[in-house]
């Protein structure tokens, strides 16, 4: 390519900053974040390779290879926290995504603004409470000596049920109190998708004497049928990602062997134990995992001739 185009692809670049740099002061921020949070703690993954010893550094320490992945891989508990881990993230996929959609529809469908309001209100409150304030309020429902639900039993003859260390309701516990936190929150972005729909499909489908539900078989769902694809993509990578918070706030010892899951076991070895090194490998570990699922995923779905991410 000839100089001279190059310096005036060079001046176009440079006149287009200037142009729109608001925008790109706008973009400092998160970049600075990224790098600072996210980049560069990418040199210290070295140590998943090391037997890491705070005093000697992480260049320091001695090359170990792919001890630690052996240790977690060979470890007993693997397959039981594998197990959990894609239990909780693959049940929070297949009940959070669908209420979701449902709630983003029917919100989008109301006919009465303030009722819309009321109802966005209430559904997105949830996600700004933290799990601490969450758990006192599943506390508060599902003690067994004064819970809500409890008090309910007992109204009816029943006895009561300490459903926090029951290992039989805790999974559906993590799942469904995942769904009332955040499926407000995971509806914004189907929200923004229905609104781009054309209202002239609609109007054609009342022509033609479709009713509600036709008209969101035919031309809702068909027309956001990209984004869930997108946000199932995106979910598929993080599939190892089991809600670490919550999980911690909500487990204990007698539901240990349904609740405990890689970030909990991670917790425990890399913080309170001191193992850095290990902590760092199965950070590695699921974050390869995630990669290649995002990978084929998405060659699936370009392969049947759906919307891809890249």
């Amino acid at each position: 390519m000839p100089i001279a185009i190059v310096k005036k692809r060079d001046r176009q670049v440079i006149r287009e900053i200037k142009r729109h740099k608001s925008v790109y002061l706008l973009l400092i921020v998160p970049l600075v974040y990224y790098v600072i949070f996210k980049y560069v703690p990418i040199f210290n993954g070295q140590i998943a390779f090391k037997d890491y010893m705070a005093l000697d550094g992480v260049l320091g320490s001695k090359w170990i290879g792919l001890t630690h992945f052996k240790t977690f891989i060979s470890s007993y508990y693997f397959g039981e926290l594998l197990r959990n881990t894609l239990m909780y993230s693959v049940g929070k996929l297949l009940f959070s995504l669908p209420l979701a959609i449902i709630l983003a529809i029917t919100i989008y469908e109301c006919n009465r603004p303030h009722l819309r309001k009321i109802v966005q209100t209430l559904s997105y409150l949830p996600h700004f409470l933290s799990w601490v304030i969450m758990y006192g309020i599943l506390l508060a429902l599902l003690a067994p000596g004064d819970g809500v639900l409890n008090d309910i039993i007992k109204l009816f003859g029943g006895k009561p049920i300490d459903f926090l260390t029951n290992t039989n309701a805790f999974p559906w516990i993590v799942i469904f109190s995942d769904a009332w936190k955040e499926m407000g929150w995971s509806a914004i972005i189907f929200i923004a998708a229905l609104m781009g729909i054309d209202p002239s499909l609609f109007e054609a489908a009342l022509v033609e004497g479709a009713n509600s539900w036709q008209r969101v078989r035919y031309i809702t769902l068909p027309s956001i049928r990209p984004v869930i694809l997108i946000v199932v993509l995106l979910r598929l990578g993080t599939i190892l990602d089991a809600g670490f918070n919550q999980i911690f706030m909500l487990y204990s010892t007698p539901v240990l062997s349904v609740a405990d899951i890689i970030d909990t076991w991670v917790y425990r070895q890399g913080l309170l134990e001191f193992q850095f090194g290990l902590a760092t490998a199965v950070g590695l570990f699921k974050g390869v995992i995630g990669m290649f699922l995002i990978l084929g995923s998405n060659k699936l779905v370009k392969r049947f001739g759906g919307n891809s991410l890249f």
